[in-house]
């Protein structure tokens, strides 16, 4: 497996670790990670902090230059409001552990020229399975269901 695919993983697990949901991302620039972030909505009582936008405020301030080659990887689909941060920064590249259990706006970023490649990860899939399965209301909640 891929090791920024397995650490946006590690972010998962210790999201749910927290008491939150195990959704794991990382940004990549130039093979290294600047941001790491797991959804942590739950623990900080926010509306918005999904992974990859804990991700992305944990990367800190960053040139347009910066996102026009970054990779961000997550352990699941990124949803409307997390792909609008991933159009909005231009972020070329999208990784994605799984969309078998939630699917976000994946062609509608392919339209706008994002690249996105589907792992298909048992790893991801097994982590959300369990945890709709143990926590359905909050994962509803956290989907806006």
């Amino acid at each position: 497996m891929d090791q920024f695919l397995e650490a946006a993983i590690e972010q998962a697990r210790i999201g749910l670790a927290e008491g939150g949901i195990p959704i794991g991302s990382v940004l990549v620039i130039d093979g290294e990670i600047v941001g790491r972030g797991h959804n942590r909505r739950v623990q900080n009582r926010s509306a918005i902090l999904h992974a990859e936008m804990d991700c992305l405020e944990n990367a800190g301030r960053l040139t347009a230059a910066d996102y026009r080659h970054a990779i961000i990887y997550s352990t699941l689909s990124p949803c409307s409001m997390c792909s609008g941060a991933i159009l909005l920064y231009r972020i070329p590249t999208v990784i994605v552990g799984e969309h078998e259990t939630f699917r976000g706006p994946e062609e509608y970023l392919r339209q706008q020229g994002v690249d996105i490649t589907v792992v298909d990860s048992i790893v991801c899939t097994r982590l959300m399975q369990q945890f709709i399965k143990d926590k359905p209301e909050l994962w509803n909640e956290d989907i806006g269901e």
